[in-house]
């Protein structure tokens, strides 16, 4: 069974649940990734846990369910994977100022149907669409999905960005657009001490 420290080593620092879900696989900022928080249908409900658009309940009850359809769960999990290929495509192209692809928007498209499908809109102050009656195996998909297309919609495309240090993707909302790293506490005090360190060797080579 999975564990909190196998979804959450991966930070929550994209500033919209797509992005996180893009960046539960990490690595160097251009290349393949080289760690995966996803193994199993069990971390893909435990990170809705963690992300926080599944209740411990809700995914409890979602656990039960995997246990009673493996090949169901198996399916879904195939799903995820890529639909976090189609998302990470789309993202990364447009964080470096290209157009994604046609095939990976069509996708989302479909993908974005099928969550509707399975919505209600509820009220809270505005009506917004809702999971909460979706016992299927796919409803940790769902927001994440709704909440690309309402990125690409609605967002400012030009401050979704990538990590200067690691292959995180990002939404900047400072008020310069001047954010270059996922996180000051990682990636950004990483290169501090890199520049640091190299400072240190410059002078003492003098």
């Amino acid at each position: 069974m999975e564990t909190p420290e196998d979804v959450t080593r991966m930070r929550l620092v994209g500033g919209n649940l797509a992005l996180d879900f893009v960046n539960t696989r990490s690595g160097p900022p251009t290349g393949a990734p080289d760690d995966d928080t996803f193994t199993g249908y069990p971390d893909l409900v435990a990170w809705g846990v963690y992300a926080g658009t599944l209740t411990p309940a809700q995914a409890a009850a979602l656990r039960r369910r995997s246990r009673d359809d493996p090949d169901g769960a198996e399916a879904t999990f195939g799903q995820a994977l890529r639909i976090r290929d189609d998302l990470d495509q789309v993202f990364r192209a447009l964080a470096t100022g290209r157009d994604p692809s046609v095939s990976a928007l069509t996708r989302l498209r479909d993908d974005e149907a099928d969550a509707l499908r399975h919505a209600r809109l509820e009220r809270d102050r505005a009506y917004g669409w809702t999971w909460h009656a979706d016992d299927t195996l796919a409803r940790p998909l769902r927001p994440v999905v709704h909440a690309a297309v309402h990125l690409l919609t609605a967002g400012q495309l030009d401050r979704i960005k990538g990590c200067g240090g690691c292959r995180f993707l990002f939404y900047d909302e400072s008020k310069n657009r001047s954010r270059r790293w996922c996180s000051m506490d990682d990636c950004g005090t990483a290169e501090k001490i890199r520049r640091y360190i190299t400072a240190r060797r410059s002078r003492a080579a003098r």
